[in-house]
């Protein structure tokens, strides 16, 4: 028994009532899968079944996690409407079924970008079968008139209308490098006549939008003086060493003096050929920052709470006390760790002092 539900203008209207009911022994996926130990099928024949299977998976995955993502978003927006005295309350909702937040809002995503697809008139209904579910999102994600060119791909290849994520790619990659100001002409000659595979050239431009555009401006004359694919694959790597520099030092308290010159450094790693040690070097001073932010702000929550269990506690609870005492090498000033195991001869005594221009609180209790 088929049992009919109706989607239309972004809300899904379910003429199901009894579909909790009826969904163990009314709605069922089932296919034969071919037998591995059976000599009597070809190689072929069974990589024919296995894919044939897998497609039916991959295809009925993507209709579930769609219709899943207009649940969720009915759910949602029905909190936003009234408010949660309306049910439990969305990420409650959640919870009660075991889904994260994140893969919760994923799910709505997937969904929107299905409605909008379907309802620009770009893809009809019965085409989202054709699409694994990394192809819907892959044509999802990409610019309009990659969109309308898988849809008319699609509609050209009606003898096995079969959309694949690495069909999407290309076109993404094609698109990119006809269209993108950040490549010179050089460039998209290449890529027009496949001697540069376009492929090459998404990367390139990903990496490059991240850039200031005198930066840009270089790495494209560099690669238009030399239009080949090991330029372009050295200059991706230049462009994403660049990225992380530049993205890093803007968050390095200790570079930001005025008496030094990021350029000029950039400029002398670029000169050198060390970019890519410059680049991690910043990348991890950066780290090490946030790391001793976080290891201070911890510092003295720890020393909050141990001071106010030490108030609470008195001679009546020796356990704790011996607990506080314990974690004392954690709470003075001077911080101490052991690295290893106590016994092993790579052991080794860490200890880090915590100085500030205000007097901590911090000791030795007896």
């Amino acid at each position: 028994m088929v049992h009919a539900v109706r989607f239309s203008n972004g809300n899904s209207d379910v003429l199901y009532p009894n579909f909790s009911q009826d969904l163990g022994t009314s709605v069922e996926l089932a296919f034969q899968v071919p037998d591995p130990e059976d000599e009597q099928i070809s190689e072929h024949e069974f990589q024919s079944q296995v894919d044939t299977a897998w497609q039916v998976c991959d295809r009925f995955d993507l209709q579930t996690d769609i219709w899943r993502g207009r649940i969720l978003r009915a759910v949602r927006d029905r909190e936003k409407r009234g408010g949660s005295e309306h049910g439990m309350g969305f990420l409650n909702w959640l919870k009660d079924r075991e889904i994260s937040k994140t893969q919760a809002y994923s799910l709505i995503e997937l969904a929107n970008s299905a409605d909008s697809l379907l309802e620009d008139g770009i893809l009809d209904s019965s085409d989202v079968n054709h699409f694994s579910k990394r192809a819907f999102v892959a044509t999802a994600q990409a610019a309009p008139e990659v969109q309308q060119m898988v849809s008319d791909r699609l509609k050209e290849n009606n003898a096995n209308p079969r959309v694949t994520q690495r069909e999407v790619r290309q076109l993404v990659d094609e698109w990119t490098a006809v269209t993108s100001d950040l490549l010179p002409i050089e460039i998209k000659e290449k890529a027009a006549d496949s001697t540069i595979p376009a492929r090459y050239l998404t990367p390139l431009v990903r990496e490059m939008e991240k850039l200031p555009e005198s930066h840009q401006t270089a790495l494209r004359a560099e690669v238009a003086e030399n239009p080949d694919v090991d330029t372009v694959k050295q200059v991706t790597a230049e462009a994403r060493y660049l990225a992380k520099y530049l993205n890093a030092a803007a968050q390095v308290q200790t570079l930001s003096q005025a008496s030094l010159d990021l350029e000029s450094a950039l400029e002398e790693a670029l000169r050198i050929g060390c970019l890519n040690s410059t680049a991690e070097l910043v990348s991890q001073a950066a780290q090490l920052e946030q790391l001793i932010a976080k290891l201070y702000t911890t510092w003295k929550r720890l020393n909050t709470l141990s001071e106010r269990v030490y108030l609470d506690s008195g001679a009546s609870t020796p356990h704790l006390r011996s607990l506080l005492s314990h974690l004392t090498p954690l709470t003075n000033e001077t911080l101490e760790v052991n690295l290893g195991e106590a016994d092993s001869s790579f052991s080794r005594l860490i200890r880090l002092k915590v100085l500030t221009d205000e007097a901590e609180i911090g000791g030795d209790r007896q």
